[in-house]
């Protein structure tokens, strides 16, 4: 047998989805779970199998971890259109062992420069919605980001040239993959919204040709998304932004009534942003600052910390209550300063002190939960979506997501480019004066997070959880889990999670009944009466609990450890 058959057949027994028995160590309760993958010299986690095998072979064929991040990235993009793409953005953590340090990047785009806060409530007002900028057709478009992220973290981190880290993705959209389940299921969903709204372009002959669904285990081919992608490796950046793809678009929008042209194309720049942090009991946990929500992570965590949550127990009365009111208390904050830096103040030094997250601590009642919640006043000082996490052999990994927004985006599918554009501008603010409000050229409030984070000056952990407000709130059950209630990295996905709806939004909606819990099903019986005994509105989980992948590094035997969500397709594969 040979090294590649033996190493295809490792990774076959490492993505295996069947469950083992293991025990919750906290509290005694058996719940099912995966083993951790455990590898030397490099690991890749998705959400979807083919791609994390795509990752691996470039770490194999010697490409760095940005190399195998953008290859599964572009792989997801075709495998997995009902959440990622070329029509979204993207936003990433980068740990370099060289310089021992993290890079940040934001590579989300911006308004249409000639649709004016004017015109845009004049459109709103014919298609019947003036309160709300809707999730489908043009008005939610936005620059796509993606691309100018893929070549920026190339053009820094990357090894192999852009032709090789592309190819996977570009063979499987000519030569098709089969659709996995999870995937199928949401890919049904939206082609039927796609047939209900009757949205001008190729949404439908890409997605559903000859008007057939694909089901599960079926071959997809995308032979446009290959064109693209070619196009994309061949000329580099310029093609989307400035040549033959923007010339598509441009001329597709000016057709059909849409507002994106090329000269919003060609001025979109990616920005390299330096992460913040907090010290969560001895961890350094860092994310992306706004306009990502990053920081509500962050925030709660420093509200956390001044309660003993493994005193309390892990899914009991007094964590659950005492987690779902902090993570309240962060979305009023989130929802009045988060907005792009480049138009408004936010006061982030303020937002992520100790001493703020002293003042506010009081406002939870322990037994009580609050109907509503005021932000804060921090000091002011100057100064379904996709995730997965690679790691190589020299010690760097990355911290990857990327996202159309709501599921395929807006349903807007430029005939002859394979992909679908986001409508992440939706999450525009209306209220003038808001730090969100809409105005061209601006990036809107992002849901989109990785996270990173260091141990004693080491890189300790690279992760996410997708599935836009449940993010923040993922990240910090994914670190409790791990830091407070000692579970192993696959536990902390695998846990059951619990989810708050009805904050505050960035998009002017106010919470003023306390909004409302969903918890999936492992959470104990009696967690739930005291928390609907404390006043909080339970309801039981109907999905939407995120996307979790993760890489550990074992700093004293030199590994990898590695864990992927098992409510989805994916899995983590290392060598």
């Amino acid at each position: 047998m040979t090294p590649r058959f033996l190493a295809a057949l490792a990774a076959a027994v490492l993505c295996s989805t069947a469950a083992v028995a293991q025990i919750d160590r906290v509290n005694g309760r058996a719940f099912a779970t995966r083993s951790v993958v455990i590898a030397q010299h490099g690991m890749v986690c998705t959400s979807q199998p083919l791609a994390t095998q795509i990752g691996l072979d470039l770490l194999q064929a010697g490409g760095s971890a940005v190399d195998a991040a953008i290859a599964a990235n572009a792989a997801l993009g075709l495998m997995e259109p009902t959440g990622s793409g070329l029509g979204g953005d993207l936003f990433a953590i980068v740990y370099e062992a060289k310089t021992q340090r993290l890079y940040g990047l934001n590579a989300s785009g911006r308004s249409p420069l000639g649709l004016s806060y004017e015109q845009l409530q004049a459109e709103l007002a014919k298609a019947g919605s003036p309160t709300h900028i809707p999730p489908r057709g043009f008005l939610p478009i936005s620059v796509p980001g993606a691309a100018s992220g893929w070549f920026e973290l190339h053009d820094r981190f990357g090894r192999r040239p852009m032709k090789e880290v592309l190819a996977p993705a570009i063979r499987y959209a000519e030569d098709g993959f089969p659709l996995t389940q999870y995937i199928a299921g949401q890919w049904a969903n939206n082609v039927a919204l796609a047939r209900a709204d009757k949205l001008p372009g190729a949404f439908l002959a890409t997605y559903a040709p000859g008007g057939h669904l694909p089901a599960e285990g079926e071959i997809f081919r995308n032979p446009a998304l290959a064109h693209t992608l070619r196009l994309l490796a061949e000329q580099g950046r310029d093609a989307f932004y400035r040549g033959e793809i923007a010339d598509q678009i441009d001329a597709f929008m000016r057709a059909h009534g849409g507002f994106l042209r090329k000269a919003d194309l060609a001025q979109h720049t990616a920005t390299w942003v330096e992460p913040v942090a907090v010290n969560y009991r001895g961890y350094d946990v860092y994310e992306l600052p706004p306009n990502s929500q990053g920081i509500a992570a962050l925030q709660i965590l420093n509200l956390l910390e001044g309660y003993d949550l493994r005193a309390m127990g892990y899914n009991s009365p007094d964590a659950l209550h005492t987690m779902i009111e902090a993570k309240k208390l962060a979305f009023e904050d989130r929802a009045k300063f988060y907005a792009d830096p480049a138009f408004a103040r936010i006061p982030l030094a303020g937002l992520l002190s100790k001493k703020y997250a002293d003042q506010r601590r009081p406002l939870i009642d322990p037994r009580r939960a609050a109907a509503t919640y005021d932000a804060g006043h921090p000091a002011l000082q100057e100064g379904d979506t996709i995730y997965l996490a690679t790691a190589d052999a020299e010690g760097n990994m990355v911290s990857l997501i990327q996202s159309n927004y709501r599921g395929m985006g807006s349903g807007i599918t430029v005939p002859g480019l394979g992909f679908t554009f986001q409508d992440r501008g939706e999450l525009f603010a209306l209220e003038p004066g808001h730090a969100n409000v809409y105005a061209p050229g601006k990036r809107p409030f992002q849901t989109i997070i990785p996270a990173f984070v260091m141990k004693d000056g080491q890189p300790w952990l690279s992760f996410g959880v997708m599935g836009g407000a449940m993010q923040p709130q993922g990240h910090v059950q994914i670190l409790t889990n791990l830091i407070d209630f000692g579970m192993n990295l696959q536990e902390a996905g695998d846990a059951a999670r619990w989810q708050h709806d009805g904050s505050s939004e960035p998009t002017g909606e106010k919470m003023r009944t306390g909004g409302f819990v969903q918890l999936e099903t492992g959470v104990p019986a009696e967690s739930v009466r005291a928390l609907v005994q404390r006043g909080h509105d339970v309801r039981a989980g109907n999905g939407g609990f995120g996307g979790y992948q993760a890489i550990q590094w074992d700093a004293k035997n030199h590994v990898y450890r590695g864990a992927s969500e098992s409510r989805k397709d994916g899995c983590a594969m290392g060598y």
